[in-house]
């Protein structure tokens, strides 16, 4: 026992030294008087204040919201700094207890608590902590420091075997790790070398029989340690081999060699996994989802066990990862003690997770714990804080059906159905008050938990009394108008009621159903048949006929008020049309007066119908007021069509019809829908922007070769702020895609696919989800002034970010709303809990998951009403006819019975008899001429 005591020795001298240490740092020996000057001493004093008041400021925060784990981490660190003990030591207590803590923070607190204790009691306490520290996580460190720890203790009684209890534990949990796990195996190795040091007989004495044996035994010990050891694929199997070759005095067992090169070759089936894992970046999750599944087809449960252990530690808030562990725990090896750890461990880590919480009531259940333990368990899960108020329906329902389990319903009362059935009443009661105030929803519009309680009161109670009361509280929540709600009671009343009490379900359910009459009226009707009296029989059809013929009263309104609608509709679309008649006739109206003053003053150019036949091409090439105009504008604003070129601006007398007889002659270049695949529409540009060809060709060189850049331009030649990109290459296309939102010049640019609407009406544009998305958070309240990075900073204290989206008007300005991304759900969840009325310059913000409102989109009319309003909706812009759009038509035009024959081209068009006769020499008209031959037909 001279180890013993040695180890005893070392382990007082060091507590002697850690007693001699200031309070003042755990860490260091202090500062002596005299080091330092005035200025130091004033300033650690004011830095001292500083930190007093923050300690003070995060015990503060943490009163209010106990789950905020960095203020946890920053209040335990300054504590830490100050020395002060006794807090330090109770708010790591406090954290422990709500979360897993991680390696490093176990480890701190094992040092500091291990420098303090001296006593036997102390070390016990010491002891206690190692057993918390190594439950939360797979840690090899703290096993290895547990066990290293309890050397120091074999001075005391049993203390030895206590340390092989320790290391053979450690073994268990970490001996299989493939890159950690032999540091283990050689630490309890050379804490039996040294026990064999320690046994060896004083050089030149005879050992005794008892020390022969003991001596015998220890060696085997080790030789049992190699063979153990090399039985496993670790990393550095060969030198561990090779330096068991050294110690040994006889050959290698042949058995020892065959398993040593079985493990050799599975440690070469391991090393491409593990080295995936050295070389992934944190958290390593699809790495270690490989490495399960190689584990899981070898099928070892013990490597299985631990390849999960070890993902968990590096990814302890995927639910998803912690709902599979358990679930191959509580299939596979349905150990109690393992399988409720890990459930234990899983809904620490991801309270907000109400299926971990579920399996966890299960697994209990399976295990047979105690009563009180599983209702404990489920008030904390009530506690912890789900996203949807669906979860606590679950949970409430996971509940009840173990305390229905519980129940003996031979007995006719017993304390546990009364327990159930108060249950209930709690159930449904917490869901109206508690979930409903914070959702603003129940999560339970059909009343499942009182639809099952009033099947248990029927068929497990035979108390039908009790099940009618509860369908009847249903029914007044809002479901007596759905035809399924009121057959879910026909049937229970089938099954455990009588024919009376169907019947009059029945009758109220004729009355009352809204969505499908016809269906409970056939209920009804098939009811009087098998089982009524004629008198039934007669009551029922004249109940279900005078309800059918009310609904069908209701239907054939409601269809009038559509057609009414959709008459006005077209109404409205006739008096658009009607508008624009009367708009073309009255520009039309005004050509003969130009066309008089231009002959007057220049009689070189001919007949006024010879001017009008040169002039009315350019104009409709400007389109002005026009059928081809509508229709070229339409296409042009949905990013149909493009234009050869940007149009010049109006130019004053000759120079004006110059410009526009060069531009007829212009080709006029429309978009080839053809190339769709390589042109993308670019639109929310800035109308000042000078020179748009340049500048988007800068632009959107970055993503390929350009091939034409087509502005599109107003009448006045002013950039309309959208125009057509075409490239070379389809490639080239698809990633300008990844320029839309980019600001440029003070605006965010759309750009989005080239599709023909004609072809594909329902096309959208919208590249974001409009689902939900756990992984991604909505964040609204923000200030405007907030930029994305200030708000990175916020969110990424609570995960890795992956993206974030300020939301801003067409204008470029911001609306205080923002969607960040997340790596995963379980890291947006816990920031919801974390940033949920947090203050952002003054701001309250409100977070919650991404889960956009449906989309009402409009009624589609009718097919044969589509393609007459299609047109005329769009004259007028997204916003309708504004006010300043008068008719400019004189009232005599107005008054004209019929509308003037559709104009094409910018010409009315005659009648056929008149269009085949040979065209006459036109003559000169006055206004009154021009105003008949308008009215004429």
């Amino acid at each position: 026992h001279k180890m013993a005591a040695a180890g005893a020795e070392a382990a007082a001298v060091a507590a002697e030294e850690e007693k001699r240490l200031p309070e003042g740092d755990p860490e260091s020996g202090g500062d002596s008087e005299d080091e330092g000057d005035s200025d130091s001493s004033g300033d650690g004093e004011d830095e001292e204040k500083e930190n007093e008041a923050e300690i003070q400021r995060l015990e503060e925060q943490l009163s209010i919201n106990a789950f905020d784990y960095n203020c946890h981490l920053d209040l335990i660190k300054l504590l830490r700094q100050e020395g002060e003990l006794i807090k330090l030591r109770r708010a790591r207590q406090k954290m422990s207890e709500l979360f897993p803590l991680t390696e490093e923070i176990w480890l701190d607190w094992l040092k500091d608590e291990i420098k303090m204790a001296s006593e036997s009691s102390e070390r016990e306490k010491v002891y206690e902590l190692f057993e918390r520290a190594v439950k939360d996580y797979i840690c090899p460190e703290i096993w290895l420091e547990y066990a290293q720890y309890s050397i120091g203790g074999i001075g005391q009684e049993g203390g030895i075997e206590r340390v092989r209890s320790i290391f053979e534990r450690a073994l268990t949990a970490v001996g299989l790790h493939v890159t950690k796990g032999t540091a283990l195996w050689e630490a309890y190795r050379e804490f039996e070398n040294a026990i064999l040091e320690t046994a060896q007989p004083a050089p030149g004495s005879v050992p005794s029989p008892e020390q022969q044996q003991m001596l015998c035994s220890q060696l085997e010990k080790i030789h049992t340690l190699f063979r153990r050891q090399l039985g496993i694929p670790l990393l550095d199997m060969e030198a561990s081999y090779a330096e068991y070759e050294e110690w040994s005095e006889d050959p290698i067992p042949e058995t020892t060699v065959k398993n040593y090169k079985k493990a050799l070759q599975q440690l070469e089936k391991c090393k491409p996994y593990e080295e995936a894992l050295l070389g992934a970046e944190p958290p390593k999750l699809a790495e270690y989802q490989a490495y399960i599944d190689f584990e899981m087809k070898a099928g070892d449960p013990a490597r299985i066990q631990l390849i999960y252990e070890r993902a968990l530690a590096e990814n302890c808030l995927v639910p998803d990862l912690w709902a599979r562990y358990n679930q191959y725990l509580d299939r596979q090896l349905k150990v109690k003690e393992l399988v409720l750890s890990a459930h234990d461990r899983a809904v620490r880590n991801c309270p907000w997770t109400v299926g971990l919480w579920i399996r966890y009531l299960l697994a209990m259940e399976r295990h047979r714990v105690d009563h009180g333990v599983i209702a404990e368990m489920f008030e904390k899960a009530l506690n912890a804080g789900f996203i949807q108020a669906t979860d606590y329906v679950e949970i409430w329902q996971a509940y009840l059906d173990y305390l229905r389990r519980r129940v003996d319903f031979t007995q006719d009362s017993s304390k546990e159905l009364e327990e159930l059935r108060s249950a209930f009443a709690r159930a449904v009661e917490y869901l109206k008050q508690e979930v409903e105030e914070r959702f603003s929803e129940s999560g339970d519009p059909s009343c499942t938990i009182m639809q099952n309680w009033a099947r248990v009161e029927a068929r497990l109670c035979n108390n039908m009394q009790k099940a009618r009361e509860l369908w009847d509280n249903i029914m007044t929540k809002g479901n007596a108008k759905y035809a399924n709600m009121w057959l879910e009671y026909y049937n229970l009343e089938r099954a455990h009621g009588d024919t009376q009490h169907c019947r009059k379900a029945l009758h109220r359910a004729v009355q009352c159903t809204s969505d499908y009459p016809e269906h409970v009226c056939e209920v009804l009707l098939t009811l009087e048949r098998i089982e009524g009296t004629l008198e039934d029989w007669d009551a029922a059809v004249q109940k279900t006929e005078n309800r059918l013929a009310r609904v069908n009263e209701q239907r054939a309104k409601a269809a009038e008020k559509e057609a009414a609608l959709a008459k006005q509709e077209e109404e409205k679309a006739e008096q658009r049309k009607q508008a624009r008649a009367e708009k073309k006739a009255s520009k039309k109206a005004k050509k003969p007066r130009i066309g008089d003053k231009r002959k007057a003053d220049d009689d070189d150019e001919g007949e006024w119908g010879q001017e009008e036949e040169a002039e009315l091409p350019s104009k409709r090439h400007k389109g002005d007021g026009d059928g081809i105009h509508l229709e070229e504008e339409m296409e042009v604003e949905t990013g149909l069509f493009g234009r050869s070129g940007p149009e010049k601006p109006d130019l004053p007398g000759n120079q004006k019809e110059k410009a526009s007889t060069s531009r007829k002659d212009l080709p006029k270049v429309l978009h080839d829908s053809s190339k769709d695949s390589v042109t993308v529409f670019v639109s929310n540009l800035s109308y000042t922007m000078a020179d748009p060809e340049v500048k988007l060709k800068e632009l959107f060189e970055s993503c390929g070769e350009v091939a034409e850049i087509r502005p599109v331009f107003s009448n006045k030649g002013t950039f309309r702020g959208y125009c057509y990109v075409e490239f070379k290459e389809e490639k080239s296309a698809l990633q300008a895609l990844g320029l839309d939102r980019k600001v440029v010049e003070g605006r965010p640019m759309f750009v989005s696919p080239c599709v023909d609407k004609n072809k594909n009406p329902d096309f959208k544009v919208f590249r974001y989800s409009t689902t939900l998305e756990k992984h991604k958070l909505f964040i609204s309240g923000l200030p405007f002034s907030c930029t994305k990075e200030e708000l990175e900073d916020v969110c990424k204290a609570h995960g890795n970010v992956k993206d974030i989206r300020l939301v801003t008007n067409r204008a470029g300005k911001p609306k205080g709303l923002a969607y960040v991304e997340y790596e995963n759900e379980a890291q947006a969840s816990q920031a919801v809990l974390k940033m949920d009325g947090l203050t952002v310059k003054e701001h309250v913000i409100k977070v919650a998951i991404s889960n956009p409102p449906l989309r009402k989109l409009p009624d589609k009319p009718e097919a044969g009403r589509a393609s007459q309003f299609a047109v005329p909706r769009q004259v007028y812009g997204a916003r309708g006819k504004g006010r300043t759009q008068l008719s400019m038509m004189p009232r005599a035009l107005q008054r004209q019975s019929n509308p003037v024959a559709k104009a094409e081209n910018g010409m009315v068009q005659n009648s056929p008899a008149t269009s085949s006769q040979p065209p006459e020499e036109p003559k000169k008209m006055s206004n009154a001429d021009f105003a008949k031959m308008l009215l004429k037909k």
